[in-house]
């Protein structure tokens, strides 16, 4: 099986004639050929996208909006084929590949419905015989660039608004997800969209670099590693390009000792462990009360020696593998980190073996015990499942805990005391809090994105998406028949 590029309409082969392959990362045995795309097929992308922006800008919007509601009634009915492969490309366990089939139908459904609602504002005028309103128009040709952590979400997060407000896109997903990209942009043309609005090129780095460096590109859109988005963001100020990041996270579940113990397991075990910890939104930090820290490390440690490791395939599996070998070594590079700087690795610490999981990325659920705020293990993002338990004496030193990484993507806090929780709602500096729930499970009606290193400024779903791929257009018409100067000093009464 080989997948190809999807450019004006057309599946086609690379020019560069170049394939990478991808593994299943439960059992390392190849799955799919897709294109290594060299820059002459991001360039014959770019120039179809560009090709079709006139015509689709000017579609109605609702019109648009249609197109969208018929691929969310396409994926709908086609959820668990979609959703098994997800789990064979990148790992997820099952039930949640098809819940990230459900937040893209979500996604989608959510932005077809604003196709109706893109509005602006009408406001009174200083001056008389004259109207003032704004409206929404599209960049031109969006870049999509999306991980692979989730290859149905998000890049519905992105493709939709950018569809919705009338740009068109170049789409490149990671190599890491190359059926989910096929299976979406497939749907897509099957709906109805117009040949050119999306464009699928498949390949590495050096393919995402020649899109993002495309002069005809107008916007990026990008999720990923913060080094990555750095060099993204600096490319893109030099050449007056719009940029939207989506970097990271280093988030922690705060545990008060008045808190609801067994819910707050419950969400630490789940946001911890839950798509083995490749989520940017994982709880890679546990921030305990002293006088409940020990009591509730040993419960998370039995609770995460419980779990079932497996391919996601299978019903028992209740955590899979990680994306890749050169994941699992990073995991495991961090546990060196963590022994060097005077942590305790509680459980897990190392690769899985046996039972079926020789032949896969399997790494332990491991709980990092003794570990100081400072550390390396408590401040970078692993992306893999670990989570750090670190003590402190009370709400305030927690808060202070937790505002102290580079990230601020999303933080939870478990407790019973209503002042202590508007507190820290007012305190937390993340873009994303949760009160008595985990810190993973956001929901698409609402911004998506977080503060400092995890973004810039910029934010996925609910009506902040239309934001981040439009531009703002402000109109005065005058009919007074007379020149009027607005911003013209009139108080001595002269017009």
């Amino acid at each position: 099986m080989a997948e190809k590029n999807f450019i004006h309409g057309r599946w086609a082969d690379p020019r560069s004639e170049r394939y990478l392959e991808r593994e299943n990362p439960a059992t390392g045995e190849t799955i799919t050929r897709f294109p290594d795309s060299g820059p002459q097929d991001v360039a014959d992308a770019v120039h179809a996208a560009a090709a079709a922006f006139e015509a689709w800008r000017f579609t109605p919007a609702p019109r648009r909006a249609e197109i969208l509601f018929r691929a969310a009634e396409l994926m709908q009915a086609r959820k668990e084929k979609l959703a098994r492969d997800v789990t064979l490309e990148m790992g997820k366990v099952l039930p949640e590949a098809r819940g990230d089939v459900q937040e893209a139908i979500d996604m989608t459904y959510f932005l077809a419905g604003e196709g109706r609602r893109q509005a602006g504002q009408a406001i009174p005028s200083e001056l008389p015989d004259k109207i003032c309103f704004s409206v929404r128009q599209p960049h031109g040709v969006v870049a999509a660039v999306t991980p692979w952590n989730f290859p149905m979400a998000i890049p519905c997060w992105k493709l939709m608004p950018a569809l919705v407000l009338g740009n068109t896109v170049v789409f490149k997903p990671s190599p890491y997800s190359p059926l989910s990209a096929a299976n979406l942009v497939g749907i897509l043309e099957e709906a109805g969209l117009p040949a050119g609005v999306v464009n699928l090129v498949f390949g590495g780095d050096q393919t995402g670099a020649a899109l993002v460096e495309e002069r005809r590109v107008a916007m990026v859109s990008f999720t990923g590693s913060l080094e990555v988005g750095r060099e993204i963001a600096a490319y893109c100020a030099r050449y007056s390009k719009r940029v939207h990041l989506e970097l990271g996270g280093k988030n922690a579940i705060i545990v008060l000792d008045d808190a609801d113990m067994d819910l707050a397991l419950d969400a630490a075990v789940w946001s911890a462990f839950g798509t083995s910890g490749q989520r940017c939104t994982a709880a890679s930090r546990m921030i305990l009360e002293e006088r409940i820290a020990p009591a509730f490390t040993d419960q998370l440690i039995t609770r995460a020696r419980a779990l079932r490791l497996g391919n996601g395939m299978d019903a028992d599996a209740e955590v899979g593998p990680l994306v890749s070998q050169a994941q699992l070594d990073k995991v495991e590079r961090y546990m060196e980190i963590a022994r060097d700087e005077g942590a305790t690795i509680a459980c897990g610490g190392a690769r899985a073996a046996g039972d079926g999981l020789d032949g896969g990325y399997f790494f332990q659920p491991t709980v990092l015990a003794d570990v100081e705020p400072g550390m390396r293990v408590a401040q970078e993002e692993i992306f893999g499942p670990v989570t750090s338990v670190i003590t402190c004496s009370g709400v305030e030193r927690a808060l202070e805990i937790n505002n102290g990484v580079q990230f601020g993507l999303v933080s939870a806090i478990f407790t019973r005391d209503m002042s202590k929780a508007l507190r820290a709602i007012e305190r937390l500096d993340t873009g994303i809090v949760y009160l008595n729930a985990g810190t993973i499970g956001a929901e698409v009606q609402l911004p998506f994105g977080g503060t400092r290193a995890t973004g810039n400024g910029h934010r996925e779903a609910g009506q902040a998406a239309l934001d981040s791929y439009s531009e703002w257009k402000s109109v005065y018409i005058d009919y007074s028949g007379r020149l009027q100067k607005a911003q013209i000093d009139r108080s001595g009464g002269a017009n």
